[in-house]
């Protein structure tokens, strides 16, 4: 089994390491645009070997894990350097704009159009960790327009890493996914936004930071580089959740402003449920 990994960080390093562990017998190829990422993937042993895109076709499978707005760009040029049979695979958090890109591609059979939910706040080679898709949903789009014989080479890894396979089009997951990742990045980014302005004035604000804060916190770490992209090409689905997310703000303060504690405990309580429903319990029997 030849592997080649574009886009060696977190995403593509964790890959890397569970087909390690899978395939010990695995070359693993990687290319990355930063040559410093791209070496201390090789002292770590995330990878074997450097490659480039001349190298491609001698590969069995390719795992694409760049930003987005690299990823409608390169994909095109990936998939003309792959080989027949070759599987290509993304990792992209946005899948309409990447599907729409290779559609009339003439190796569009070669591609499998993937979102592994995972991850964490920490990026590059170093953050990469065993085990990361274990349990994760990996969430497939038009999996009729990939070859038959390239699915299941996908399917064994993904089924080996233990990850649960969903099925969806590129609208629905776009329009899904921002409600519970894309809304969840910005709501993290503009809380810390509002601590750090408000620790200008109060500096001992951080010593009071409690383990809810740090969860509730914790995306603002994440990679502009990579979600900057992601909200571009998202930006009517997320623009649309925003609103909705406002709305509730605005609600709950009025609530605050009247006085009215009973429809402030109410909206808690009632989103309590929360809880159930990331359990996988579902809702008629709530």
């Amino acid at each position: 089994m030849k592997v080649a990994v574009i886009g060696v960080g977190l995403i593509g390093g964790s890959f890397a390491k569970d087909i390690q562990q899978l395939w010990p017998e695995a070359e693993i190829h990687g290319i990355d645009s930063n040559e410093i990422h791209l070496q201390e993937a090789l002292d770590l042993e995330i990878i074997h070997e450097k490659l480039d895109y001349n190298g491609l076709s001698q590969m069995d499978m390719v795992l694409v894990t760049i930003p987005v707005n690299a990823l409608v760009e390169e994909l095109p040029k990936i998939l003309d350097a792959s080989g027949d049979e070759t599987v290509v695979i993304d990792a992209g958090s946005t899948k309409s704009l990447v599907c729409e890109t290779v559609e009339n591609h003439p190796k569009r059979r070669n591609f499998l159009a993937c979102h592994p939910i995972a991850g964490t706040e920490f990026s590059g080679p170093s953050a990469a960790i065993n085990g990361l898709y274990k349990g994760k949903t990996n969430i497939i789009c038009e999996v009729e327009k990939t070859a038959f014989k390239l699915q299941e080479k996908a399917l064994e890894l993904f089924q080996g890493m233990g990850m649960r396979i969903r099925y969806m089009n590129p609208v629905a997951h776009d329009k899904h996914i921002a409600y519970v990742s894309h809304l969840s990045h910005i709501s993290s980014f503009m809380l810390g936004k509002t601590v750090i302005e408000k620790e200008k004035n109060e500096r001992d604000i951080f010593d009071m930071a409690g383990s809810g804060f740090e969860s509730t916190v914790r995306l603002a770490k994440s990679s502009p580089d990579m979600w900057t992209p992601i909200f571009e090409q998202n930006k009517d689905n997320v623009v649309e959740t925003l609103e909705e997310y406002i709305q509730n703000l605005e609600q709950f303060k009025q609530f605050l402003l009247d006085g009215d504690f009973e429809k402030v405990y109410n909206e808690m309580n009632n989103t309590n449920r929360i809880k159930q429903i990331l359990k996988g319990i579902p809702l008629t029997k709530l």
